[in-house]
C-alpha cells in the first residue's frame, strides 16, 4: 500500500492543467535590446575595389600611308599598287621613348615623337602650322636643330628630318617618281609657254600678199590686232605656267609622311597592348600605349563619393597583403578613358551615359614605382579616409540614434528598470558607429543604449 501511495504522489505531482501547460511554454517577457557606450575614436573611410593598370591608356593608329603613294615597289618607278604590310611589329610591354622607332611598314619606320597635336597629314616644305612646331622643337630635343621653332617647314627642317632618320638607320622620304615626273612636266609646260611668247612677239613676215591682213571694208589692220591677242594669249599661259611650277616647288623636298609619325602626349611610354602583326595591313588601330606610372581604378558609390576630392590619401591592398599609400588623382569626369577609335585619350563620364545622379562614380588613385608595379594586373582595395574624430569620443551604434519631431537627435537610455531619452548631437558616422554629444553628463561610456526590442 504504501508503494502504491508513493506510486499515485509522484504522477500527481507530474500533472499539470492545460492552462499551466500553455503557461510554461510562452516565451520570457520581450525586454529592450541593448548596447553599452563607448568611448574611441572614430575614422571615417570610403571602401571600395579597383583593378591596378598602367595610367593614361590611348589607342595608336596610323593617319596615313607610309612613304609616298609610288613607293610600293621601293621606288622603282612602278605605278602598280601595293598593300602596305607590317614588316616589323610594335613589342608589347616595350618601353617607347621620343625618337625611338615603333614598328615598320613596308620597311619604313613608324617614328615617335612628343606632341599633344595628333599626326593628321604629310609634313613637308610649305606646310606651317602648330604640327610644325611640334616637330621642329622635338627634332631640337633629340639634337638635330632646324634652326628655331618657327612653324614653317623649310629647307633647315627637310635637312634636320634626313639627319634624324639616318640616324636611325633609313633614308628620310625624298621625292618620288610620281613628284619627278610631275616637275619635269610643269619645267617643260614653262618653256613650252615662253617658246609661245617669243613666236607671238616676233611674228615674222611670212604674210601672203600685202593686203591680206587689211579689212578694205572698214580700213582697219586686222594683223595687227590678232597679233595684240596672240601675244596677251601667250603672256597669260607663260605665267599660269610659272605659277603651277612655284607652287608645286614650294612643296618638293624632303617630307615626312603622314603614317610614319606618331605624336604621344607623355614620354617615355609603355607599349601595353599590340593589335597587329607581321603581315597585317595597318588599317585600324596597331596598339595600345600607357604611362608608366601605375594607377587603380577604382567605382564608388555616388553618395560616396560627394565626401571625396583629389589629394586625398589612399591606402591600396593587393590580395596577397600588400599595402602602399596612393592618392586620390581623378575624380569622376576627370578620369580618363581610352579612346578605341585611334584618337586621343578622352575624359570618363560619371556612369553609363545617363544623367542619374545616383550612378557610381570612377577615381583613380596613382600608386608610386614599387614593386606593386611591377606588375600591374590584379584587383585591389582601396581606402580613402574622409575624416576622424578630435580624439576618443563617446560613439553609439547608429541604430540607437533617432529623432523626435521636433528634430532633435535622441539615444535611449535603460537605467534600472526604466528607459529614458536622452538628447544628443550627433556628429561623425563609421564603421556603424555614430559619435555622439549629450548636454552635460546624461550620457557616459559604459550606459546601455536601445538599439532594438
Amino acid at each position: 500500500m504504501a508503494l502504491v501511495g508513493a506510486g499515485g504522489w509522484f504522477a500527481g505531482s507530474r500533472m499539470q492543467s492545460p492552462a499551466d501547460a500553455a503557461a510554461a511554454r510562452q516565451p520570457p517577457k520581450a525586454g529592450p535590446v541593448t548596447v553599452a557606450v563607448e568611448r574611441r575614436s572614430l575614422t571615417a573611410s570610403v571602401v571600395a575595389q579597383g583593378s591596378v593598370e598602367f595610367a593614361s591608356p590611348q589607342s595608336l593608329a596610323l593617319a596615313g600611308p607610309v612613304g609616298p603613294p609610288d613607293s610600293g615597289s621601293g621606288g622603282s618607278g612602278s605605278t602598280e599598287t601595293v598593300v602596305q604590310r607590317v614588316t616589323k611589329a610594335p613589342v608589347a610591354g616595350s618601353e617607347v621613348k621620343e625618337g625611338d622607332v615603333l614598328m615598320q611598314v613596308s620597311g619604313r619606320p613608324v617614328l615617335v615623337l612628343r606632341g599633344s597635336v595628333p599626326m593628321y597629314r604629310t609634313l613637308g616644305p610649305g606646310t606651317s602650322g602648330d604640327d610644325v612646331k611640334q616637330l621642329e622643337r622635338a627634332l631640337t630635343r633629340l639634337g638635330f636643330n632646324p634652326g628655331g621653332a618657327t612653324g614653317q617647314y623649310g629647307q633647315e627642317d627637310a635637312a634636320a628630318v634626313s639627319r634624324w632618320y639616318k640616324s636611325k638607320g633609313f633614308v628620310a622620304q625624298e621625292p618620288g617618281v610620281a613628284d619627278k615626273q610631275q616637275l619635269g612636266t610643269l619645267e617643260a609646260a614653262v618653256t613650252t609657254a615662253q617658246q609661245a611668247l617669243l613666236s607671238a612677239r616676233n611674228p615674222g613676215d611670212d604674210t601672203e600678199g600685202s593686203g591680206s591682213g587689211t579689212d578694205t571694208s572698214s580700213g582697219t589692220d586686222t594683223s595687227d590686232e590678232a597679233g595684240k591677242l596672240q601675244l596677251k594669249a601667250a603672256q597669260q599661259q607663260l605665267n599660269a605656267a610659272n605659277d603651277a611650277l612655284s607652287a608645286f616647288r614650294a612643296g618638293y623636298g624632303t617630307k615626312v609622311p603622314a603614317g610614319e609619325l606618331v605624336f604621344l602626349p607623355d614620354l617615355p611610354a609603355r607599349l601595353d597592348k599590340v593589335a597587329v602583326k607581321t603581315g597585317d595591313t595597318p588599317s585600324g588601330p596597331v596598339g595600345t600605349v600607357t604611362s608608366s606610372k601605375v594607377v587603380v581604378q577604382a567605382v564608388v558609390q555616388a553618395s560616396d563619393a560627394k565626401l571625396l576630392h583629389k589629394g586625398m590619401t589612399a591606402q591600396v591592398e593587393t590580395p596577397d597583403g600588400k599595402k602602399v599609400k596612393g592618392e586620390l588623382v581623378a575624380l569622376g569626369d576627370d578620369v580618363p578613358k581610352i579612346d578605341t577609335t585611334g584618337g586621343q585619350t578622352q575624359q570618363g563620364t560619371t556612369n553609363d551615359g545617363s544623367d542619374d545622379a545616383s550612378a557610381p562614380v570612377p577615381v583613380q588613385i596613382s600608386i608610386p614605382s614599387g614593386d606593386l608595379a611591377k606588375n600591374a594586373t590584379g584587383s585591389a582595395k582601396v581606402t580613402i579616409k574622409v575624416g576622424s574624430s578630435d580624439g576618443d569620443v563617446l560613439a553609439v551604434p547608429i541604430a540607437a540614434l533617432h529623432t523626435s519631431a521636433d528634430g532633435q537627435a535622441k539615444v535611449r537610455v535603460r537605467r534600472g528598470g526604466k528607459v529614458v531619452d536622452v538628447k544628443v548631437k550627433a556628429g561623425l558616422s563609421a564603421e556603424g558607429q555614430v559619435e555622439v554629444t549629450p548636454s552635460g553628463d546624461a550620457l557616459k561610456a559604459g550606459d546601455q543604449v536601445v538599439i532594438g526590442q
